[in-house]
């Protein structure tokens, strides 16, 4: 797959613009988009074996039936090279979130065989940021390609195209399905064992995949890894109307207080002790306050106050001036107010400062902000340095594209792929499913996962393809250590279906 250099192409397009210059100038005729694919030879030990392993990286363009170029994808793909058949090895294909996040953080984090070393909340390291070996990779499982979505990472429309056709829910899901589709064909994978793997965002798209490509390609995958996952919109979107999401952020806002220290001598005994409190409050009493509103009575609406500031580290008043109801925001700046500081969105283990504590909404998250530079600067060195992939494209770490996402079709409603999921699993009923949770993440809080999967209306019989972990970290809950390799193990047991 190496491409011809610009000096072995084809004189065609010279030659016609100075055909051209004779007589009336024709337009500029973009260069062709061809594939940039780099391979490279290494090795790593695993679970104290040693893994060669081949990688391919670069760009695929992707074109349509008419052979226009559309897109060129940038991925980076690990290949085991001491095994047999590769046909009959596992393939897994991973991608990040956002929407509009590059696939770093599962690459450098948890999956590859690399990984980089960023600090964890309360032990920051400073730059420049190195990488070691990763001893929790799931090479030794799984073959692994990362996926960049277009217009993240390298990966780019091509000259001339509306870059909006590839941003957009069903757009996305359709193009990141195309390169499935292209990759297992170049690369003779149809037959090898398939999973999904994805973070965030990115396990809406991965619901959305495991949908589209049965119903498209005939593609049935063996099972879908969902880290830290949302798939009903409505458990996560604060907005006037909907009450969903206090419920379901509860335990989280006391998992973050327990942290830090913010709750009675009480619950600050045991963390599973006071989750469990939490989550009976939230689907008991809290729910009813809730769905009562103004006819809830005074006495009880005093009760609920206590309570609710009980389970969250915050103050009577400040709860009953919320009117019960504590959005995450507010929370993430309310609960170490009196110290100036603020707690992480993806980790609330993590803290910040802002310019001043009267705020009602921090300046930024603190454990991105710990993170982002570890991730953008080790890769940016790694694809050069290590699998020699050459470009001075900018790697797009993290776009506004979230910003701008087309839900179109979702008009008047939320996004919700869990039907999607469980008419993927009815009808293809050896499709399995991992989500893995952590305690502190404010993005996509464990309980909202839980009531997603308490509500997928799955048959008796289906309802144990689908397993939940639990890891006391965040939402990148492989940036604890004892949590990766935690999550390692149950990912390897997974695999092992």
């Amino acid at each position: 797959m190496n491409n011809q250099s610009e000096s072995e192409r084809p004189a065609e397009s010279t030659n016609r613009q100075s055909a051209n210059s004779a007589g009336q100038q024709a337009a500029p005729v973009p260069p062709d988009l061809q594939d940039e694919i780099v391979e490279t030879a290494h090795s790593v030990t695993v679970a104290g074996t040693e893994i060669p392993y081949a990688v391919t990286a670069g760009r695929m363009v992707m074109k349509d039936e008419a052979g226009k170029a559309k897109a060129a994808v940038f991925f980076v793909a690990y290949t085991r090279t001491d095994v047999g058949d590769i046909s009959q090895r596992p393939l897994t294909i991973s991608f990040n979130g956002g929407p509009g996040s590059s696939s770093v953080w599962l690459h450098l984090g948890l999956l590859g065989p690399r990984r980089v070393l960023s600090g964890d909340a309360g032990s920051p390291l400073p730059p420049p940021y190195r990488l070691v070996n990763n001893e929790y990779s799931l090479l030794d499982m799984t073959d692994i390609v990362f996926v960049d979505p277009v217009s993240t990472g390298f990966s780019r429309p091509a000259p001339g195209e509306d870059a909006r056709q590839f941003h957009g829910l069903e757009q996305d899901i359709e193009s990141v399905g195309e390169f499935i589709r292209l990759y297992m064909t170049r690369y003779k994978r149809w037959a090898s064992p398939k999973y999904l793997i994805g973070e965030s965002y990115g396990t809406t798209r991965a619901a959305g995949l495991a949908g589209h490509m049965q119903r498209r390609h005939g593609m049935y995958f063996n099972g879908l890894m969902l880290i830290s996952s949302v798939l009903n919109f409505q458990t996560l979107h604060f907005e006037v109307g909907n009450d969903l999401p206090y419920l379901l952020f509860l335990p989280t806002y006391t998992a973050t207080a327990w942290f830090h220290g913010r709750l009675v001598a009480e619950l600050q005994q045991n963390l599973q002790s006071a989750l469990s409190e939490a989550q009976k409050f939230a689907s008991g009493d809290y729910a009813r306050a809730l769905f009562c509103g103004a006819a809830l009575p005074a006495a009880e609406r005093g009760a609920i106050v206590k309570q609710l500031a009980r389970l969250t580290g915050l103050t009577d008043a400040y709860v009953e001036q919320a009117d019960l109801r504590i959005e995450i925001q507010r929370f993430c700046k309310e609960l170490l107010r009196g110290e100036r500081r603020t707690v992480g969105r993806l980790d609330s283990r993590f803290t910040g400062r802002d310019r001043d504590a009267a705020g009602e909404f921090s300046e930024a998250d603190p454990s991105y902000s710990a993170i982002q530079g570890a991730y953008t600067g080790a890769l940016n060195d790694y694809v050069r340095r290590d699998l020699r992939f050459e470009s001075d494209l900018p790697y797009e770490v993290l776009t506004g594209l979230y910003e701008r996402w087309d839900y179109s079709k979702h008009q008047n409603r939320y996004v919700d792929v869990s039907e999607t999921l469980r008419a993927a699993i009815s009808q293809n009923p050896f499709l399995r499913v991992l989500i893995a949770n952590g305690y502190y993440d404010l993005a996509t809080p464990y309980f909202a996962t839980e009531y997603t999967v308490n509500h997928l209306a799955l048959a008796p019989e289906l309802q144990a393809n689908v397993t939940l972990t639990y890891y006391e970290a965040g939402h990148m809950m492989y940036v604890h250590e004892p949590s990766l390799a935690q999550l390692r193990a149950d990912l390897v047991t997974f695999l092992r279906g």
